[in-house]
């Protein structure tokens, strides 16, 4: 095996023994000593691919963002097809896909974002631009925000294992908010603004 492929699995094995760790016993016992002993590699060959514990945080907070990042890539081509709203959907979408992930997944995320908060800025910089791109392309943002918050209720519910709903009932809910036709009825176009108005009715008089 050459070196770029032996580097790669050690990081992979690395971030996964972290990942087991955090959830199973959390993130306090989170060490280098301990993720070398769990992923069963040198504590020389852990600390060549993360020199601290921070660097281990966060390349997990990054690899649960790309994960996502790369679902949602996927499934925005394939929604710019079938949907009116394709990045509302995509953010709906990808909040299921959430929900759907092992649990042990999610811990491992909020408890390196409970350890570093600093951490978060790498998925709230990217939260912010999905909410930019679902009210520019939304006839009624504030309905499209609604949509997309429901959701994220959803999933976080799942995640933090307060939903009592069945995962029937919640796959239901998911694909009613992925409903553009239910939603349309009641969607409203936002009115000019009365700067907007007086500015066009300038323009009218020339």
């Amino acid at each position: 095996m050459d070196n770029p492929s032996r580097s790669e699995r050690t990081r992979k094995a690395a971030l996964e023994a972290a990942r087991k760790i955090i959830a199973r016993d959390g993130p306090a016992r989170l060490t280098l000593d301990s993720i070398a002993k769990e992923a069963g590699i040198s504590k020389g060959g852990l600390m060549h691919q993360f020199p601290s514990k921070h660097a281990v945080l966060k390349a997990l907070i990054e690899r649960h963002a790309e994960y996502f990042e790369d679902f949602s890539r996927r499934y925005l081509e394939q929604a710019k097809a079938t949907s009116a709203q394709p990045e509302l959907s995509t953010a709906i979408a990808t909040l299921r896909e959430a929900a759907l992930q092992p649990q042990s997944f999610a811990v491992a995320f909020l408890s390196a974002v409970a350890e570093e908060p600093s951490l978060l800025s790498i998925t709230r910089d990217r939260d912010e631009k999905r909410i930019a791109a679902i009210k520019a392309e939304a006839t009624d943002p504030e309905v499209a925000l609604l949509r997309r918050s429901a959701a994220q209720g959803l999933a976080l519910g799942n995640i933090f294992g307060l939903s009592t709903m069945s995962a029937e009932d919640q796959a239901k809910l998911f694909e009613r908010l992925l409903d553009d036709a239910y939603w349309a009825p009641l969607e409203k176009p936002l009115k000019p603004s009365p700067a907007r108005k007086k500015a066009g009715g300038k323009t009218g008089k020339r």
